[in-house]
């Protein structure tokens, strides 16, 4: 195939020179230029033609490769986008699923930062009641002591004006005939 290649490169390269050695041996005596179709122009043409397949046969499989190639490696890009594509699509669930839980987990710490604030609202509630009963009861029991201490008190201060304002009713009504009475009926009561 090299082989080939290289014949027709050296068949266009001898095209091109005894094109070039015809067309300029017959133009430089005239003057004019020739018109219409002559043979330096068959020559150029076939040269053409010679270069052009044998570029075409020499590039052929260097091109061809190149581009098979480039376009494995786009393929490649895109198996490996897709695949990234994928992970990124399965990472996105798994955050979704993620939030997803992290919320609910929210709301169950709030609920029970709720219940647990109910819970110690009854419970202070419970203890401010009993508390209450407590200082109900312990004031009962002073507010008692208090009025009994005052009712002995009030006696005491009743009896105390009552012996007074007797021994003076008895200084004022009792006669030495009663006084000589009263302290025989206690010598009697002595003796006896």
């Amino acid at each position: 195939m090299k082989r080939a290649v290289i014949i027709c490169l050296m068949v266009s390269v001898l095209f091109f020179f005894s094109g070039a050695a015809l067309g300029s041996g017959g133009d430089e005596g005239h003057g004019a230029e020739p018109k219409g179709w002559i043979a330096t122009d068959t020559y150029r043409v076939m040269n053409f033609a010679v270069l052009a397949i044998a570029l075409f046969l020499i590039l052929r499989k260097p091109v061809s490769q190149a581009l098979d190639a480039r376009i494995r490696g786009i393929r490649e890009q895109l198996s490996e986008l897709e695949v990234r594509k994928k992970d990124a699509e399965t990472e996105l669930a798994q955050y979704n699923k993620k939030l997803l839980l992290l919320e609910q987990e929210t709301e169950k710490i709030v609920a029970e930062y709720i219940k647990q604030g109910n819970e110690a609202k009854e419970r202070i509630l419970r203890e401010a009641e009993s508390a209450a009963e407590k200082l109900e009861v312990q004031a009962s029991r002073n507010i008692e002591n208090e009025f009994e201490r005052a009712k002995l008190q009030l006696q005491q201060d009743i009896l105390e004006k009552a012996l007074i304002k007797a021994e003076q009713v008895v200084k004022q009504r009792i006669t030495d005939k009663d006084q000589e009475r009263l302290v025989d009926e206690y010598l009697e009561k002595v003796v006896a």
